[in-house]
This record gives structure tokens, C-alpha cells and sequence, in this order.
């Protein structure tokens, strides 16, 4: 099967050496999402539902650069700094994913590598045919 890498643009794809997605046939893979824009600049320093507006908004983008959409997504992994802030990141998801229901965790990790970043989001998706 074809393999499809699908960049988001961050500066860490060099540094660390990896893509946003990457497609394999049906199977889209998309790593730790951090809460940044298109320049590398972390979005919504301090508030959880920016941040997770910010990391949804970049899987989304990452999902059509790979030729599919939200609806293919069959799981998604939320990781925050903080566990308290898990309602408010599950709001915001529900807002992404109310009528699609893929599986989800949701687990409180020490840090990431930029101490501004609150949360992380991965995601799978399986493409129809």
C-alpha cells in the first residue's frame, strides 16, 4: 500500500522528524497535536478550550490534506497537563464529534516540551471505500 505523509507545518516535524498524518491505503494515523498555528506560535496560552479548538482545527486540516474528513475518525486521545481541565477539552471535542462518537481516552501526562501547551490530541481515522 501506498504511503501518503501529510505535514501541518510545524518547526518540530524537522527537529523531532515526523508528519502531522500519515496514510497508509484506508488507515490515517495523526500524532500529538499541540495547540499551535501555522508558525509554531502556541494558541490560547492559559485556556483549555482554545487550546482544544486550536489542536481539533489542525487534526481537521491534517484529515483533508489526507483525503478525508471528522467523519472517519474512529478514535481520538486527548492528553492534558492537568485532568481537571477534562470537561472543558470533552466539551469542546463534542463539539467536533457529537454525532460521529469515536472512541476516546483521556489521560493527564506531566508536560509537554513547550510548558505553555495544556493538551495534546491524537487521532485515527478508516477511510470507506
Amino acid at each position: 500500500m501506498k504511503r501518503k505523509l501529510i505535514s501541518g507545518g510545524s518547526p518540530y516535524e524537522d527537529i523531532v522528524g515526523f508528519s502531522r498524518a500519515v496514510r497508509v491505503g484506508p488507515y490515517i494515523t495523526i500524532g500529538g497535536t499541540a495547540p499551535i498555528d501555522s508558525d509554531g506560535n502556541t494558541v490560547g496560552v492559559g485556556d483549555i478550550s482554545i487550546q482544544t479548538k486550536q489542536c481539533l482545527e489542525t487534526i481537521k486540516i491534517a484529515l483533508e490534506k489526507a483525503g478525508s474528513s471528522l467523519n472517519d475518525v474512529v478514535r481520538t486521545r486527548i492528553l492534558l497537563t492537568n485532568i481537571e481541565d477534562w470537561e472543558a477539552a470533552a466539551k469542546v471535542r463534542a463539539s467536533y464529534f457529537k454525532t460521529i462518537k469515536p472512541v476516546d481516552t483521556i489521560m493527564q501526562v506531566s508536560r509537554f516540551i513547550n510548558p505553555d501547551w495544556l493538551i495534546e490530541i491524537e487521532a485515527d481515522a478508516i477511510v470507506a471505500s
